[in-house]
């Protein structure tokens, strides 16, 4: 039997506080493929014979009027047959989401934008992609920290922005110099950078300059953490990395570490010792299935307050993982929580309440969204 706490997270519509917009196009097998997998898809080796491409086949194929478990060629061509416009529609609705913050600052591919997702969904700006946009039209060094300023702040706002995130941990990781870079040292960087030809953000001053602007800026920030594709050092974008920072932005704006795996149970403990610090265990829910995502789920919460935690799907390109996502984050939580009302470690009604603040409200406290606190 589902139990009380699973039906209630089945019944809530959820806060998706990290996603992005999905392809507009019928996808090739060798391209789904790519999109399924943080890796890739290479010769002789299928991302179906992964624990996220058996979920696929096993929780999306009904949802497509196939069997479970279908075998990939049936799910493509199924997929291929309804159209992308109704694969999406039946995965988005199936995810029983009723909120969506959208990260707009990757898009490998020509995806929906927030207004086209859905009909409640916000933007995240991804500061990087101002600060190489700022590069591309022309700036001199001297002139790069005032620039970039004026557009992050040009850019937060647009109608509809919420957050602001940084890809740090994928361009120079978190082991940084903690504190606010001079204007002179800003400049002496951005010369480098601008004289290699600009392109991708990667030097450490420029980057510790964007997570203080971020700060400047005001809004929530996010942060991706750990599990990422073969760019990220995964050694380097250990979330405690980050605690003399957070030491010196305490009491400025919220932290919110994304995703986390492996990194989940040091993301629980700064989010127990440091208030501004929110997480959630994202995309790592999906990749290892529901089967597995209890496992992720109750290693972040060994320490994390329930006030701390947040769902995201970081569904990218193919709808599938929007439901997957929420399907593996319901039942992983049902599952613990009932778990512990059963063993009377919890009473029902505080469950129920945890499982409404992890699965919307805390999402709607921390962005300022409209819902209950």
């Amino acid at each position: 039997m589902a139990g009380p706490v699973r039906e209630a997270l089945d019944a809530l519509e959820l806060v998706d506080h990290h996603c992005h917009g999905v392809v507009t196009a019928d996808l090739s097998r060798a391209r789904f493929e790519e999109l399924i997998t943080e890796g890739g898809s290479w010769p002789g080796i299928s991302s179906f014979d992964s624990p996220v491409g058996v979920a696929v086949r096993r929780h999306c194929a009904p949802l497509l009027d196939l069997p479970r478990h279908a075998p990939p060629d049936a799910y493509l061509a199924r997929r291929g047959e309804l159209g992308w416009r109704e694969v999406n529609r039946r995965f988005l609705a199936a995810a029983g989401t009723g909120v969506f913050c959208v990260d707009t600052g990757y898009a490998p591919d020509r995806l929906t934008t927030p207004a086209q997702l859905a009909d409640t969904a916000y933007e995240i700006v991804r500061l990087e992609s101002v600060a190489e946009a700022v590069a591309a039209r022309g700036v001199e060094p001297g002139e790069y920290a005032d620039v970039f300023r004026v557009a992050a702040l040009e850019a937060v706002r647009r109608p509809g922005v919420v957050g602001v995130k940084s890809v740090a941990a994928y361009r120079t990781g978190f082991e940084l110099d903690p504190a606010r870079p001079s204007d002179a040292e800003v400049t002496e960087a951005a010369r480098d950078w601008l004289a290699g030809g600009a392109g991708r953000l990667a030097d450490p001053v420029l980057v510790r300059h964007l997570l203080w602007t971020a700060v400047d800026l005001g809004l929530p920030l996010q942060l991706h953490v750990g599990f990422g594709d073969n760019d990220i050092r995964l050694h380097r974008s250990d979330p405690t990395l980050l605690t003399d920072w957070l030491h010196l932005t305490a009491g400025t704006i919220p932290v919110l570490l994304l995703h986390c795996w492996p990194y989940q149970r040091q993301a629980g403990y700064l989010a127990a010792v440091f208030e501004q610090v929110y997480l959630d265990v994202g995309l790592a829910l999906h990749h290892v299935g529901p089967a597995r995502a209890r496992n992720v789920l109750e290693e972040a919460l060994e320490l994390a307050p329930f006030r701390k935690l947040l769902y995201s799907s970081d569904a990218c390109g193919v709808a599938e993982f929007y439901h997957l996502g929420a399907l593996s984050f319901r039942r992983a939580l049902a599952g613990l929580l009932q778990d512990r009302v059963d063993a009377d470690e919890l009473d029902l009604p505080d469950a129920l309440r945890i499982a409404q603040w992890a699965g919307a409200h805390n999402a709607d406290r921390v962005y300022g969204l409209s819902g209950p606190s």
